[in-house]
This record gives C-alpha cells, structure tokens and sequence, in this order.
C-alpha cells in the first residue's frame, strides 16, 4: 500500500550550494526589492543570531494554544532570538481576506481560498522558482504564479468520506469480503443506498451530516469535481474551463453533477441532521467519534481530528468518495492551506518567518500530528489512507501556459466552484423542495457559461468528454 502510493510523488535529492563568499548571495528580490533568501536556498546556520517577532495566522483555534504553541516552543530552541506567536482566527477566510488588504496582519499566514493567483505578489513574497521547489515539496502547483510559488501547502490531503465503521456495520451498510475487507459504496446511489441503512437500522442523529451552519465544511464537496469525479487530473486545471456545460447529467452518473447528486438527495430523503441550519462544526467532532453522526464529506486532514475527538478512535474510517469512472475510482491529493509570507513584514521578519516556514515543513512532527500527507516528497504517507489500497491517487496538472488564473477567474465570476455559497444552494433547495437539482445545475450552467465567454474561454468539449467541434454552439472562442 504505502509503496504503491509513494511512487505518486518524486523522492527529491536536492544539493544546496551556497556561494563561497558567505551564502547569503542566494537572496532573491521580491517586488518592494527586499533580499531574501528562497525557501529551497536559505541556510539556518546563517541566521542563529537574527533577531524577530513573528506572528503566524492559523484557522486551528482548537489547538492554537497548545499544540501550535509547541511547535513554536521548539522553533526557538534552535533560534533564541527568535519569538513565534500564532493567533487563532474564527470564520478565518472571511476575517484574513479583509486584513489582507492593509498589510498589517502578521508575518506568515494560511492563503485564502478566497486570494486569486494574480492577487498573489499584491500580499506575499515569493518563496522560490516552480521548477527547483516542484522537485521538493508536494502541491506547489496550487499556489503558484508564472513560474513563482507563494505558497507552500501545509501538508496535503486525499479526497474521500469520514466514516463510523461500528455504525456503518452495526447498521448493515458496511460488509467485508472473505479476506475481511471493507466493501465500500462505489456511486452514488450504492451510497445513498447505505445511508438509508443507516437511517433505518440505528439511532444516529445523521447519516450524513452537513455541517451547514458553519459553512466552510460545505465547501469541500466542491473538492470531488475534478478528479473524484472524473478520474482525469486535467479536468480541474484544463478541461473543466473549456467544456460546454459541465454541470449536465451523464449516463455513468460522473463528473461534477454526480457529486452535488449524492448531497442534494442525502438531504431530499432526509438523511441528514434534522436542522441543518443548527449544526455545529465543533461537536460534530465528538459525536461522529461517539457514533452519535455516521458519515461526514471532507478531505482527509479531518481524520486525526475526529479520532483525537473522544475514546473510539478505532471506528473512524476513510473510504473514497462513491464515484466510479470506466470502471475504477480515483482521488484527488492536494495541499492544505498554504503558509504564506507577508510582503509587509520587516525583512528580518520575513527571514524569521521563510526559517520557521521550512522547519514546520521539513523538520517539525506536524504531518504526523495531524495525520496528513507530508508536505516534503518522499515522506511516508498517512494511516488515514489505508482503505484506497485499489484507488488511483492523482493530484490535478497545472493550468495550461497562459491560463494560471483561468479556473479562479471563471469560477469567482460564475459564483461557482467558490467556497460554500452554491453548495449551500444544493442543500437549501432539497431541503424546502424549492428546486429540482436539474433545473439548479441548468442556472450553474449559465452561469459558467457566461463566466467562459467573459474570460475568453474557448469551449473545446462537450459535458461527456467528447469534443465540441460540429456541436451546436461549440468550435468557436466566446465572444
């Protein structure tokens, strides 16, 4: 299992060459012309008497003031003069987009998803060339500009569903092979299908909890659009932008309509928690632990903090989402939010904060604790991911040349594909039947539509992969 998956990233051997009249010639200019070492060059051993106050962002308001603390602690074991202070931060996309904007919020943040590329080098420094840092860290590709990275993911995650073994069993929805393997839902209606189990068999106050009321766990099901639901890592980058209405329905019950399917009918037959709109992220934790809540959709990073949640940790699971293409299942492996620097900060700051940036992600037990793929390639993988033994494990290729900011563009203009605010449209029209998903994925299609001819976009396919010359409408950039 682990060596199947490894052989996904490349084990990186990279020689750092300092010049021999003192190693700091490696600098490289951001855009307010500050010299500062790249993330790749950057010696340690030249900084053991720097002196700076770094604070760091952090959305993880749970652990800020412990295990976050810890890593900081240590940090300054190696560096003395260094102070690390992490400030937690509720609602956090929201909050850190507004401070973005006037340059005082701290030195090192995690990068809204709300940030367009193009936005990058208005608020960060760059941390290095694609090229060199593509060959050491995973995930690169999602924060970088040109050839110039931002940001570095802290660690990565696989694309699945969080599950109760015990009350999946118990429930009759989760069977085992001779060899006592987990038979797992592989579309949506075999899952669906289980979640009616679920329903029917045990006392659970979900099948499937949404998590609506937080918000930002609703935007995760926008996650399984490209490779989950596909099984091609250009969909995302490259193939979504151009096709003629991806929304629509197919025949194999794939791609991105299949995935807002399985939400839209899991609240329709109320299978979710009763009131949606009284969920809560935090004790939802504890109670898919206690077996109170079955089944939760969000990236695999979840995992480690539902098993830390109470004293079950044994019955949390991790299945691939229950999309099945010609045959086979993939999943999507990407980074987490991605450290970024600010390019406001002091230069001894920024350093300060490019040597604690690296050491987290190379030298500190912070993929361990957290039970997620290393941000560093050829480290070993998580336990989390023991149930993808037959599942291909892709990540999405970068954008075609010219196109970096293509996908961002089209999806903030179609206000689609954009944080939680059209997923909670699937969830509020099943819920009060105001929409029939058809006619909802009709409007999405628009829209995208719209958002394509606004961009330029050529339209190169048609929603079943085929391509769009001689289709109605097709084989013509939008004008």
């Amino acid at each position: 299992m682990k060596k199947k998956l490894l052989s996904l990233w490349l084990v990186a051997a990279v020689t750092v060459s300092l010049a021999a009249c003192g190693g700091r010639e490696t600098a490289k200019k951001d855009d307010s012309g500050i010299a500062v070492p790249t993330i790749d060059a950057i010696n340690g051993d030249d900084y053991k008497d720097l002196k700076a106050d770094i604070t760091i962002l952090t959305n993880r308001t749970d652990i800020v003031d412990d295990v976050y603390k810890g890593y900081a602690d240590e940090f300054h074991k190696l560096y003395p003069n260094i102070t690390v202070t992490y400030e937690g931060i509720t609602d956090y996309a929201e909050s850190v987009t507004l401070r973005l904007t006037n340059g005082d919020w701290g030195d090192i943040c995690f990068i809204p998803d709300t940030v367009e590329k193009s936005e990058f080098s208005n608020y960060f420094i760059p941390l290095g060339d694609y090229e060199k840092l593509n060959e050491i860290y995973n995930f690169v590709t999602e924060k970088t500009y040109g050839s110039t990275v931002y940001g570095v993911p802290n660690g990565g995650t696989a694309g699945g569903v969080a599950y109760n073994k015990k009350v999946w069993k118990e429930a009759g929805a989760l069977r085992e092979d001779a060899d006592g393997n987990a038979i797992l839902p592989k579309t949506p209606d075999e899952f669906l299908d289980a979640l009616e189990l679920i329903k029917k068999n045990t006392s659970v106050e979900a099948a499937l909890y949404t998590n609506f009321a937080a918000g930002w766990p609703m935007g995760a099901w926008n996650d399984y659009v490209g490779i989950a639901s596909t099984a091609d890592p250009d969909y995302k980058n490259n193939r979504l932008l151009h096709t003629k209405d991806p929304f629509t329905k197919n025949d194999e019950m794939s791609g991105p309509y299949a995935v807002y399917y399985t939400l839209y009918e899991a609240v329709a037959r109320k299978l979710v928690e009763e009131d949606p709109a009284s969920s809560d992220w935090e004790s939802s934790k504890s109670k898919i632990n206690s077996g109170e809540i079955a089944t939760m959709v969000l990236g695999s990073w979840c995992v480690q903090q539902f098993k830390d949640a109470g004293e079950n940790k044994d019955d949390i699971g991790y299945m691939p989402f229950p999309i099945t293409v010609d045959g086979k299942q993939a999943a999507s492996s990407g980074g987490n939010y991605a450290y970024a620097i600010n390019k406001e900060s002091s230069a001894d700051n920024q350093i300060a904060s490019m040597l604690y940036v690296k050491w987290l992600i190379e030298d500190s037990t912070i993929f361990a604790d957290e039970g997620s793929i290393p941000a560093k390639k050829g480290e070993p993988l998580p336990d989390a991911l023991a149930e993808f033994e037959s599942v291909e494990l892709l990540s999405d290729n970068a954008p075609l040349e010219g196109e970096d900011s293509l996908y961002d563009d089209i999806r903030m203009k179609a206000e689609v594909l954009s944080g939680d605010t059209p997923v909670t449209e699937v969830v509020e029209a099943a819920l009060y039947g105001t929409k029939k998903l058809d006619e909802l994925m009709g409007e999405w299609n628009e829209k995208w539509a719209s958002a394509q001819e606004s961009e330029g976009a050529e339209i190169q396919y048609n929603a079943d992969g085929s391509s769009a010359e001689g289709a109605d409408g097709a084989d013509s950039s939008a004008e």
